[in-house]
């Protein structure tokens, strides 16, 4: 007698997704956007690889894409979001409330007209060079949160409403150190000084006993990373920052993970691994933690990533 296949479309895809694809489907949810380039760097040996087996995703309705035009002709690789049926597999697992319909084709729609495209993806692509990191050379990315993840009061391991607005927060471990990090991805359009005045939320951040970690700085371009540290040192830095710039790491082939880091104050120590700023971070008090822990109630694991 034949076996009767399930009506759920979430039951019946389950069988045929593998762990990278949950992690794949799992980081859509969360990070809302990536391209063709960034999944295949992260995730898949190669290209090709990457362009079959999203494909497949594709034509199970798990995921959806669009290719935006280029200003002065051409367009950009694919861009990939979930569908309503890919945001029910990452809740169901989650054991979170189902989105409606109306929602997931409401954000779809958003982020196909948002502005702020670039900006999404340039961040997206910081945390998919480390996960690109850990697969090819070893590392691993243990913790990625987006910017909306990072407003939520227990983002950083402790019971408290943030006062900063990081565009994302991640955990590197390396050789047996972690390092915890808050990231601000800077596109280059704002004045320095603004970028500046951006820190002073980490101050406050410290002052009410939460985690002091250090405070990464992607910068548009060497320069602009030049000026800054001129800035800071005029300014005075009200956390722990360090720098890097997206050129410095083109032009060397190199990864947030290398050896790119110029800590704000360290003198002329030079560049550091990301791993190698573990020593700059600082916890809240034992004591502090230990009460906000207490307070904390359990989270969901899930397989998604």
């Amino acid at each position: 007698m034949a076996m009767r296949r399930s009506r759920d479309p979430v039951l019946a895809l389950q069988a045929r997704l593998t762990e990278r694809d949950k992690t794949l489907l799992g980081w859509l949810y969360d990070h809302q956007l990536l391209t063709t380039p960034q999944i295949a760097h992260a995730l898949f040996p190669s290209l090709d690889f990457a362009q079959k087996r999203l494909l497949k995703l594709l034509h199970a309705e798990l995921i959806d894409r669009f290719r935006p035009l280029r200003y002065g002709g051409g367009s950009y690789p694919w861009h990939y979001l979930l569908t309503h049926l890919g945001m029910e597999h990452v809740t169901s697992a989650r054991g979170e409330e189902r989105p409606r319909r109306e929602a997931a084709t409401a954000r779809r729609r958003r982020l196909i007209n948002s502005r702020l495209i670039g900006h999404l993806l340039g961040v997206n692509q910081f945390f998919l060079d480390l996960a690109g990191h850990a697969r090819l050379r070893g590392g691993e990315l243990q913790t990625w949160l987006s910017a909306q993840q990072c407003t939520q009061p227990d983002a950083f391991g402790v019971i408290a409403i943030p006062r900063i607005r990081p565009d994302g927060h991640g955990v590197w471990s390396e050789a047996g150190v972690r390092v915890p990090f808050y990231l601000e991805w800077d596109s280059g359009t704002e004045l320095l000084t603004v970028l500046v005045g951006k820190l002073d939320s980490y101050r406050r951040h410290v002052h009410d006993q939460l985690p002091r970690w250090p405070v990464l700085l992607s910068l548009h371009s060497a320069t602009r990373e030049r000026n800054l540290h001129d800035r800071l040192a005029q300014a005075g830095a009200p956390a722990v920052v360090a720098t890097s710039s997206r050129d410095y790491l083109t032009t060397h082939q190199l990864s947030p993970a290398d050896q790119v880091w110029l800590a704000h104050g360290a003198g002329e120590i030079g560049r550091l691994r990301l791993a190698e700023l573990a020593d700059l971070a600082t916890d809240p008090p034992p004591d502090v933690l230990r009460q906000r822990r207490e307070r904390r109630p359990p989270r969901q694991l899930s397989t998604y990533g």
